[in-house]
């Protein structure tokens, strides 16, 4: 996969996990907001001033998630995206992500 169909192929991802927070923001009282950023980023913030950060990183070919519990990188396979260490799946991990620093649990899916 080149760069320009890595970077259409990230972006729509990126733009699903946006739906995913405004509908999530729609139907929860936790105080979450976030913000996009130039360039394919994604920065969440919770309350507690703690961010979660996703961005595209192209010449990984990968989408990047940073987060207090660490940093996890994600590839498309077959329709989703993996993680590169333990195959695990980019919205469960989001979503444990999420939970941990919202202090309440929360579950995104695409």
């Amino acid at each position: 996969m080149n760069e320009a169909e890595f970077n259409a192929l990230a972006d729509a991802e990126l733009a699903r996990l946006e739906a995913c927070l405004e509908a999530l923001l729609d139907h929860c009282d936790t105080d979450i907001d976030y913000e996009l950023k130039p360039g394919g980023i994604i920065e969440v913030e919770f309350e507690n001033g703690s961010k979660i950060i996703v961005n595209r990183h192209s010449a990984a070919r990968e989408i990047w998630l940073a987060a207090r519990s660490g940093g996890f990188h994600y590839r498309p396979v077959e329709g989703r995206w993996v993680g590169t260490r333990e195959g695990d799946d980019f919205y469960q991990t989001l979503s444990r992500c999420m939970s941990e620093q919202a202090g309440e649990p929360i579950t995104l899916a695409p």
